[in-house]
Formats: structure tokens, sequence, C-alpha cells
């Protein structure tokens, strides 16, 4: 049989790519000759030509609607949600064979768009996570299939690590009937004044989408106008749920930059020799003075300036700064900063809710008043009460942990190796790479490395596992297997989520043995980590991670503990008892 595949997902290649390539092997089996034909946000990536068409038997279009439908008229043609294509690409086409019917082109009034318009809502959402890196873009595509499938008009912006992606439009917004806002990290929803808004972590997004969407329809409540004085006046939903842990992750987002940026310049510095930097007028001091004595220095006050944004706005960075700033002068590190941001934050959040002035004077309130008040009330208090004691705390960690013998080194890599692997990029793995990323404005690398390491573990292992076992994995589940070892290598423990959801109990123990493992030999070969991302990429820069073959050996023994671990528990799944019987 000659037919056409046609796969389009509207959250862009990754589903689209995975679904053609599965149901080409899928026609491979039944002897079909076929083209593939794959859109990326309603864009042809791989048309086929019109010669291709006339030959064809069959047209299955794995896609919410048909793409350019007029070219197949009066031809055999099945339309599903590629949604439905991937559990089981073979039956999916055998179904399309069966169901297949001449194809007749649609009224004007019956559009894919009307259709949708007419089945759902028209729903718009913004995704963002602290690092910008997985969770972002996997939630977003998430909730687009989901929305898709349950007949809404649905778009996702992506708020990553390199801005804004796909944007919404005044237009989009306007017609919106309901604005989902699954964020881990404080974004401007001033845009959305007047719709109706729900807010969600990127984890619910992505594990439970559909139940996300059908949430956000019965309890979105309307967000009120005003910007910061709506957000501060307590009357937003969003606002009363969010707590300290989104706070302190906004804060830790906007603080990555300057980690990385300063930590990858310091590496370079000593590529000259490790105290080239000390002759002044040179390009390693040059280098140092980058990355050590600027970019480290702005480190501690954005996390503090940005924590208070997140509290109280855009009222809330200068004081917030200032205080951070204070912190990092007087030595109470990424400890004191953390205390400065919440400090400045509620209270330049009092002062917005509760100092109340005549109106010929409230517009002083955001540009003065605030700003004064809580940088002086955040300043002295960090100069007086909070700042020496915090200085004495930071420093004392900071003398264990570089006079630490073997044996405790190694619990401290077994507890963060643990931790990265445990709930994979929720709240508890966030918590270790907080505490990593913090102690670099110390300049202590070790945890950091050890963080790294681990983080990798969950996702290669499941790769190495589903490459080991193949008998014991169903197709689509060997697939996410290869794209699982890709994402270990840049350091993205989510690649393993799509296991851990189907198989808890077994995964993540065998992932926090690994991760334990890794962790614990990091710290014990003395490995140090200039930036606290990118990977096994990282390794490019020269002197980024110190020693590099000890610190490979490291991530391979805890990546095999966890693949051949999983190979051996795991028990074969449904999919591949139905696989061998066909």
């Amino acid at each position: 049989m000659n037919a056409i595949i046609i796969t389009a997902c509207p959250s862009g290649m990754a589903t689209t790519f995975l679904a053609a390539r599965r149901l080409e092997q899928a026609a491979g089996r039944l002897g079909w000759n076929i083209q593939v034909e794959m859109h990326s946000e309603l864009k042809p990536l791989t048309p086929v030509s019109a010669e291709t068409i006339a030959d064809a038997d069959l047209i299955v279009v794995a896609a919410d609607h048909v793409p350019a439908p007029a070219r197949f008229a009066g031809k055999q043609l099945f339309q599903a949600p590629i949604g439905e294509a991937l559990p089981d690409p073979q039956a999916f086409l055998e179904r399309a064979s069966r169901e297949a019917s001449e194809y007749t082109l649609p009224t004007e009034s019956e559009t894919p768009l009307t259709q949708q318009d007419n089945k759902g809502r028209k729903i718009v959402a913004v995704t963002a996570c602290p690092t910008g890196v997985a969770h972002t873009f996997m939630a977003a595509e998430a909730l687009a299939e989901a929305g898709k499938s349950m007949g809404h008009a649905i778009r996702v912006e992506t708020q990553g690590s390199v801005g804004a992606q796909d944007q919404l439009s005044d237009e989009e917004i306007e017609a919106a009937d309901l604005v989902i806002l699954a964020c881990d990290i404080e974004v401007d929803a001033a845009r959305f004044a007047g719709k109706r808004v729900y807010r969600t972590s990127t984890g619910n997004a992505l594990k439970k989408p559909k139940p996300t969407i059908e949430t956000a329809l019965k309890e979105a409540e309307v967000e009120q106008t005003g910007g910061a004085e709506a957000k501060n006046s307590g009357q937003r939903k969003g606002s009363k749920e969010k707590g300290p842990y989104q706070h302190l992750l906004t804060g830790v987002s906007f603080m990555l930059p300057m980690v990385v940026a300063g930590g990858l310049l310091i590496a370079l510095s000593f590529v000259f020799g490790i105290e080239a930097f000390q002759e002044e007028g040179t390009l390693p001091a040059a280098l140092m003075q980058i990355g050590g004595g600027t970019a480290f220095a702005l480190m501690i006050p954005v996390l503090a300036g940005y924590i208070a944004y997140s509290i109280a706005d855009r009222p809330g960075i200068a004081p917030g700064m200032i205080g951070g700033m204070l912190a990092s002068e007087i030595g109470a590190g990424f400890i004191g900063g953390i205390l400065a941001g919440f400090l400045a934050g509620y209270v330049a959040l009092a002062v917005t809710r509760y100092v109340k002035l005549p109106s010929s004077v409230e517009s002083l309130k955001p540009i003065l008043i605030i700003p004064l008040v809580a940088s002086l009330v955040t300043g002295l208090t960090m100069v007086y009460i909070v700042g020496e004691p915090v200085a004495a705390i930071l420093s004392a960690l900071t003398t264990f942990l570089e006079n630490m013998g073997s044996a405790n080194a190694v619990l401290l890599g077994i507890l963060l190796g643990a931790m990265m692997c445990f709930d994979l990029g929720g709240p508890v793995n966030k918590a270790a790479y907080t505490f990593g990323v913090g102690l670099l404005a110390s300049e202590t690398y070790g945890p950091m490395a050890a963080i790294m390491a681990a983080g990798m573990v969950p996702a290669i292992g499941m790769g190495i596992a589903s490459f080991v076992a193949k008998s014991k994995f169903s197709e689509p589940e060997r697939e996410a297997g290869k794209a699982s070892f890709v994402l270990g290598f840049c350091f993205i423990s989510e690649g393993a989520i799509p296991f851990a959801a189907k198989d808890p109990l077994r995964v993540i123990p065998v992932c926090m043995v690994g991760g334990a493992i890794t962790g614990a030999l990091s710290m014990l070969v003395g490995a140090k980590l200039m930036a606290p991302h990118g990977g096994i990429f990282v390794l490019l820069i020269p002197n980024a991670i110190t020693p590099v073959l000890l610190y490979l050996v490291a991530i391979i023994i805890g990546s095999l503990v966890t693949g051949l671990g999983y190979a051996a528990i795991k028990r074969g799944s449904e999919a591949v008892a139905v696989e061998a019987n066909a």
C-alpha cells in the first residue's frame, strides 16, 4: 500500500518527530510504502509532492486538523490527534486503514479553528521554571497537547533561559477565555489584568496537564487591575498561594546567569596558570576581574533583589539589592542575601499595604516612600542585627567544608546526591541545587560538582537500562530512553520523569542509590566545578571541572549502578507482552 503519513504537534518538533519516526517504523513492519510529512507550528518541514499524493492509496493524518486540506480532496483519509498515535503506532495505522473515508473539503464554517472554538475555550498559558531549561518546555508541550485533545484552542508562551519564546500577542490575550500561569518563578502578570487567571507549578502542568486545565476552568479568578497594587492588596489567589519557596526560586533564577558567566570566566583565567591573574594588566587579570570581581560580586545583590521583587513587585528590588550588597560586604554571603531579600520584600509589602497617605502624595509611595523605608529597615537590620552572626555562621560552614576529612566529604556527597535524585527537579532537588549555587559565592566549588554529577545520573541511568534490558521495555519506553540518555549528559534530570511516573517505587530508589554513589565519589576525589550548569559540555571549558577524568569516572559508576540496577529489578511491561504476541 502507498501511504502518506502527516504528523503535526501544536507545541513544536519533539512530539512531531517522535510520532513520525514511530509511525514510519510501524508502516515498515506492515509492508507499506510510505512518505512522511512533518509540520512545526503549522508549517510543513518535509512537504510531499502532488505526484506522491496522486499515487497514494491512503492519507494518515496524526494531528488535530488536516494541513492544506484542498490537496487531499477525493483521497482516502484518516485523521486523529497525534496523542493517539504514540502508544501503539501499528494499531493506529491498522485502524486508519479500516476507518479511512473519502475526504471532502470542509465548508468555511467548519474550519479547524471554528471547530475548536465550538468545542472548547480559548486558552493562553505561560510556563517558567527557575533554570528555564527542561520543565519550562516540557510543561508547555504537555499543556498544549492536553488542551488540543480536550478540544480547546491553546497557545503557550515559554519563559526559559533565553527569554520569552512564542510570545502571546495582545490580541490573543484579549480573546482568551482563560489564562494558565504554570510558573515556579515570578512573571509579570499585569498584561492579564481583567482575565480569568489560574496559577500552578510547572510540575503540575507537566505531570497532570489535563487535570490542571480542568481545575483551571473551574477555579480561575479574575486578575485584578493595577499591576503591583493588585498584587500587593492580597486579593489575588496566586499571591496568597505563593510561599517562601517560590520567592527563593525567583531569586535563584535571576542569579544563575551571574554564577555561570562568573564561574566560567574565572576558569578561563586559570588557563594561563592558577596564579596568572595576580599579574596586573594581563588578560588573566582582566578575566578574573570580570568574573570574580564583578559577576560574582553581583550574585548576592541580584539574589536578594529578586527575592524581594517576587514578594513586593518592583518596589522591592532596590531595598533587596541594597540588603544583598550589604550582606556581601559584611561577609554574610548567600545566607545573608536570602535573609535580606525576604526582609526587604516583606517590609516593602507591609509599607504598600498598611501605610496610608493622602491621595496628593500617594503617587510618591512606590518611587520614594517604599524604597526609603524598606532600604533603611533592611540596611540597619543587616548592619546591626543579622549581618555579623550570619557572617560567622557562613565562615564556620566554609571552613568546615574546606577542611573536612574524607569521611565527612563522602557523607555530604551522599546526602546531596540522594537529594538531587529524590524528586527529579522538585523542591528537594532544587534545595540541594540552591545550596551548591550559594556556596559558589564563597568560592567553595566541591559541593556544586557533586550536585551536578549526581543530577546527571537518573536520566543517563534510564537510558542505559532501556538499552541493556530491551525486552523489559516497550518501544515507546525505548525511544524515551534514548532521549533520556542525551538529556542526562545535559544535566537535565527531568529526562527520567517518564520512567519515574510509571514505576516510582523502583525508579526513584535506584536513582537515589546511583546519585548518592556519584556524589560521594565526586567529593572523595576533590572534584571542583566552576559553573552550576551545562552538564558534560562544561568539559569543553578548560579548568571548569577538575579533575576531569576522575569526575567522569564518578558519573559513569553512578549511572551504571542506576542503569544496571533498574534493568535487573524492572518487570516487563504489559506493552512489551502485547508486542511479543503480535
